[in-house]
């Protein structure tokens, strides 16, 4: 009997390794990996490159502190900032915390324009994670069931619907910032139209907002691009990633 916490509906299968998309089961019974471990695992299992990487560092130093100068984290941030034109990074351990600190970075930055209580629109079907925040910007009840009272803070709107998120802004100052997945996974691999996208950075330039995209799932070279944005020639102000940017 397994002491884990039944939190998810899990198959009566366990693997014991995996070769390129391929995963293998205790019985050696072989596996296609259609989902990369639900879009993690882009460069499939035991990719050679990564396996050394990974082996190289574990017998140097796993672990010092962000109280130290990290050279490779360093290196690493600039290399997205390479790839995504953006100017700063930040790392954390998931992709809900990734949300969770552009949660933050919004109502930072409405607290330092006199917003009292800065109001963050999101999206109908969306999903942002599990933590608490994250979950309240999700937009799936179903998820949501057993945690209210949920975080305030939200207004939904219908996804690729421009305007509905102009009606939403009419006659509020409260607003600032809008989040929403180029590509929304959970809630049924929705395809944001490229005007919408360009619609939202004009609005969100014309009033003020930041504009987020929630890559976790979508980013990492998923599109064809390196992030799902980039199909559409925007480029938002704040970007989460997880998942396929560490494999693994």
């Amino acid at each position: 009997m397994s002491h884990l916490m039944n939190t998810y509906g899990r198959l009566p299968v366990a693997f014991s390794h995996g070769e390129g998309a391929w995963l293998f089961d205790l019985s050696g019974k072989r596996y296609l990996d259609a989902l990369s471990g639900i879009a993690v695992s882009t460069l499939g299992h035991n990719h050679p490159r990564l396996v050394k990487a990974i082996a190289e560092q574990a017998s140097r130093v796993i672990h010092t502190s962000n109280l130290y100068a990290i050279p490779l984290q360093e290196a690493l941030s600039d290399r997205l900032a390479e790839l995504s034109g953006m100017d700063e990074v930040f790392f954390c351990n998931s992709g809900c915390e990734a949300n969770e600190a552009a949660i933050k970075l919004a109502r930072l930055y409405g607290y330092k324009r006199g917003v009292a209580e800065p109001v963050i629109i999101v999206m109908e079907h969306s999903f942002h994670g599990r933590t608490l925040a994250t979950l309240s910007a999700t937009g799936n009840k179903k998820v949501q069931v057993g945690f209210e009272p949920l975080v305030e803070g939200f207004l939904r709107a219908p996804f690729d619907d421009l305007a509905a998120v102009e009606r939403s802004l009419e006659g509020r100052t409260d607003v600032v910032a809008v989040l929403l997945e180029p590509v929304q996974g959970e809630g049924g691999v929705h395809v944001a139209q490229h005007d919408y996208l360009r619609g939202l950075r004009a609005l969100c330039d014309e009033r003020g907002l930041l504009l987020m995209f929630d890559e976790v799932q979508c980013g990492v070279g998923r599109t064809g691009k390196w992030f799902g944005h980039q199909n559409a020639s925007v480029k938002p102000d704040v970007m989460s990633l997880a998942k396929g940017l560490g494999s693994g």
